[in-house]
Order: C-alpha cells, then structure tokens, then sequence
C-alpha cells in the first residue's frame, strides 16, 4: 500500500456512499481503511460490497486522524458539524452534501431550514467543479462537491454567460432519475408511485438553483434570471438539463464559445447531437449540445446523476487535489446501482 492514499467514506451506505465506494476501491492510488455507517456499523464490509476485496467492518464515525482524506456523503446539515473535527484532525475532507456549497450563509436557512453549524468554513470551501474551478483544488482543505442538478446546469450555461452570448432569462427545463432522491425510503420514489409516470416538482424552487446562480454569477458578475423546474423520471439514474435562452450573437459564435471553453476538459465534451443521458450513464462524463431554435438558443447537457453528478467528480476533485491524473479511476464505467 505504500504511497497510496489512505481514505475514509463516511455514509458509506446510501446511492452516492455505495458509488463512491465502488470507484475507490479500484483506484491504484486509493488505500480505502475506513467505511462508516450507522445503521451498518459492525458488519463486514464485504456484505454489502461483495465484488471488492474489503477487509474490515463498518464503523459508526470515522477517525479522521488515521486517514488523509474523508469522503462525506452524510445527508444535508450532519457532516458540516463534523467536518471541523476532521480537518483539525488532520485530513482533508471531500464532501458531497449541501453543507459547504453556498458562501454566503444566509443563503442555508432559505433553502436548508436552519442556520448554518460551522458557517466560519465556507469561505475556505472550494466550489468542487473541475472545469470551473481545478486551480483552486489543490490548496483546498475542503471541498464542496455541488448539487446533479447544478453540475448539468451550470456546464450547460458556463460557456454562453462567460461569453456574453445570452440575451434573455434562462429557462432550464431538468429531468432526473430516481436515484438523485437517496436510499432511504419514501412514499414519493417507491415503484408503484414514480413507475409510468412523470411530474414537476419544486416549481418555487429548488436547492440547486442558488448554487448555479452563485458560479454563473463568478462568471460574468451578474448572472442571468434564471427559472429553474425539475422532473422525476422513471428511470434509475441520469440527469438531462435543457438550457433555453435568447442568442446574443449567431449560433456558429456560440457553439464555437462551447469548444473553446471545454476543450481542454476530459469529462465534458460538446457532441454534435443531443445527448441522450444512457450515453452518459455508469460515465463521469457531461455531454454538452448547442442548438437553436430562430433565435433561441437550445443546450442540453446530460450527465449521470451518481458519477459526474456527485461521486465521480468527487474523486476527480481528490485526484486533482492530490496531485494525480484527473481521469485517475473514473475511465471505466460503473455497474451499479
């Protein structure tokens, strides 16, 4: 194991935990010593992960002091009161919550319900999107991995508002599967209720939104008004964004703004047709198409919710971090859930 990284995942259990795990566990510069869980605690890891080779049973809490790294998928507003302990602890903490992703905490009692447990550590917080922000990530202590919805969102706009190329509000129409709402049980994604059908939800809005205003707005100063409706769909994974907006320019100068501004990224690409999201599905990819209607200009992007839209760039935020090769242990794709 010498010269790997030594990692814990806390919340090791649900959708993204159990995702995180998967990528890890085969990462040639990953050592994964500590998996927590409380409803799994005790267990041998190799019951609930029966194709690795995990030696050892889940814990209640990790002990940060014995790893370099926490990878946290704890559920919103119980990592950030931990998230402290473990970087004084010593290790650095990737986090894939909502906890550290809004800077401004006044934001968190609007959109989260309660005021903010460790609010002195969101300005040290980077933003964990790669294509927007890799310069920072190795100096980060903690990293904010950001909410699916927003990672699509904001690779789909990114381009046009650094460019000044849109001319209207934005309308971004997002379609998810199911797997975006968490392991735990709920009325709203059992099978009989979410299988043959599709709805908006969220319509006065969603958490997501203020993340992809915050990062659009680091882009051109001002963001656009943006109108952001989610859909749950009757599938397991993947997210389709459809970005629509007024052109500022003629649509060869915005597909070319596309190119430029993504063509030197491994994960996102700008394809010559409209996504479907089973091209991007078990990928940490976000393919990207710009299309127009007169002159109303149509990008989609489509990523898998659980990889490039949660644990997938998390780890491409640790590589990066870390000093790896950012495509390091996210080129193969993932078979489950």
């Amino acid at each position: 194991m010498s010269g790997k990284t030594r990692a814990a995942v806390a919340g090791a259990n649900g959708y993204a935990g159990m995702t995180l795990v998967h990528l890890l566990a085969r990462h040639p510069a990953v050592e994964l010593v500590q998996l927590t869980s409380r409803s799994q605690a005790g267990r041998p890891y190799a019951e609930v992960f029966p194709l690795h080779d995990l030696k050892g049973e889940f814990r209640p809490e990790p002990d940060a002091s014995q790893v370099e790294v926490v990878f946290s998928c704890l559920p919103h507003n119980v990592g950030a009161a931990k998230t402290r302990e473990w970087l004084e602890a010593g290790a650095r903490v990737v986090d894939m919550s909502a906890d550290f992703r809004l800077k401004d905490p006044a934001l968190y009692p609007v959109w989260y319900r309660q005021e903010h447990p460790a609010s002195d550590l969101l300005a040290s917080a980077v933003f964990g999107l790669p294509e927007l922000h890799a310069a920072d990530l190795p100096e980060a202590r903690l990293v904010a991995v950001p909410g699916c919805y927003s990672t699509a969102a904001i690779l789909g706009l990114a381009p046009a508002v650094a460019a000044g190329l849109v001319a209207s509000d934005v309308i971004v129409d997002a379609k998810s599967g199911v797997s975006g709402a968490g392991r735990s049980l709920n009325l709203g994604v059992h099978f009989a209720e979410v299988n043959e059908t599709l709805g908006a939800y969220a319509i006065t809005g969603h958490r997501h939104l203020p993340e992809v205003l915050q990062e659009l707005a680091g882009l051109a100063g001002k963001p656009p008004d943006v109108t952001f409706v989610p859909h749950l769909v009757p599938m397991t994974r993947g997210i389709l964004a459809t970005c629509y907006f007024d052109l500022a320019g003629p649509l060869a100068q915005l597909e070319q703004a596309y190119r430029e501004f993504y063509s030197e990224q491994p994960f996102t690409r700008v394809v010559d047709r409209t996504p479907t999201t089973k091209l991007a599905s078990h990928t940490n990819l976000c393919l990207v198409n710009v299309a127009a209607q007169g002159h109303k200009a149509v990008v989609t992007a489509a990523l898998d919710n659980l990889v490039k839209g949660a644990s997938g760039q998390g780890v491409e935020c640790f590589n990066i971090a870390f000093g790896l090769d950012r495509r390091l242990g996210l080129e193969a794709a993932l078979q489950w859930p």
